[in-house]
């Protein structure tokens, strides 16, 4: 038998009215209340109906937003650009996260299926990227932010990575910087290779290409990049500049040629990718190429939005500049 609202709101203890407002995110209830009806709710497997928590897909101005995980250093400012946006349209935001896997795409299967969301937003946790395409072929419009290289067949949003990786490159060769390490994210990503090209063939025309053996794939980890560069340290590897593809690892980075005794920037200059919060933070402060997290998350909203009331179509895709920010980690000042 179908598990019913009034079921909820019995077990709960509370009204229909109270699980009506949990379900539409709306109205006025307490933090404990609506985390105690959420747990009913999910106990009971309970599917709401499209009435349960508004109106019918097209018209509960409300987008969903699926993403990996909140703790990603720049999902925050994805998050603020999509919120700002849809907020000013009078939309809601339906966040869904994918922190316990299959279990955790399976509630939000569940609530597409529901019509809790009119159109989708996502920042692609890993595998999803098929079932985001056969959600967009049955009509739930889908806009994909960071789109890691892949250009799906539905509306995204990236960086310029190609011209961010040539950037770095530019920016330590005029430095003086000849013999850079590499540390790559995963090269199944397409803008980690992006980001690989763009460097490596600017490298090359500035007459300075670069060692293969100092190209070295890591997984985007602070950890994992710190461990990197003390084993070539050890191995006696020589190298006067770090280009790590995200902020992370240009800290392990930092954090490795420190341990070594080896200055930043007298030695070995250092630049990373995002500009994440903690770039400001770090001793030397760290020069990185800009990713314009806030805006990516503004734009793909409005791509979104344009599809849901029926104006201009969007561009399929929107590439939004990178830029160097130097701090000390390579100008010493």
């Amino acid at each position: 038998m179908r598990v019913t609202i009034a079921d909820v709101a019995r077990i709960a203890g509370v009204s229909k009215t109270t699980v009506s407002r949990v379900l539409n995110t709306r109205g006025e209830v307490d933090r404990s209340t609506r985390a105690h009806v959420r747990e009913v709710i999910d106990r009971l497997g309970y599917v709401p109906s499209s009435g349960a928590v508004g109106l019918a897909r097209g018209s509960s101005r409300t987008v969903g937003m699926l993403v990996p995980s909140v703790t990603w250093p720049w999902m925050g400012e994805v998050l603020q650009g999509v919120v700002d946006t849809v907020e000013e349209a009078g939309f809601g935001l339906l966040l869904f996260t994918c922190n316990r896997g299959a279990e955790s795409v399976g509630r939000f299967t569940r609530q597409v299926s529901a019509g809790a969301f009119d159109g989708l937003l996502a920042v692609e946790p890993e595998d999803t990227l098929p079932m985001l395409a056969a959600l967009h072929r049955k009509g739930l419009p889908v806009v994909l932010i960071d789109d890691r290289g892949r250009h799906p067949e539905f509306p995204h949003v990236t960086a310029a990575n190609h011209e961010g990786g040539a950037a770095a490159a530019h920016h330590l060769l005029a430095a003086g910087r000849r013999t850079p390490l590499v540390l790559t994210g995963p090269l199944r990503f397409g803008c980690v290779r992006d980001r690989l090209d763009g460097f490596a063939n600017a490298c090359a025309d500035g007459g300075h290409p670069l060692d293969p053996a100092l190209v070295v794939e890591s997984d985007f980890t602070e950890a994992d990049a710190r461990e990197t560069v003390t084993r070539l340290l050890g191995e006696g590897r020589v190298f006067d500049a770090v280009f790590a593809h995200n902020d992370l690892a240009a800290i392990g980075a930092l954090a490795a040629l420190r341990t070594a005794g080896l200055r930043v920037p007298g030695d070995v200059a250092v630049i990373g990718f995002d500009d994440i919060p903690a770039a400001r933070l770090t001793h030397p402060s760290l020069t990185t190429v800009r990713q314009p997290m806030r805006e990516m998350g503004e734009t793909a909203a409005r791509m979104l939005l344009a599809l849901l009331q029926g104006g201009e179509p969007p561009a399929p895709s929107a590439v939004l500049p990178t830029s160097v920010v130097a701090r000390q980690s390579t100008t010493g000042v």
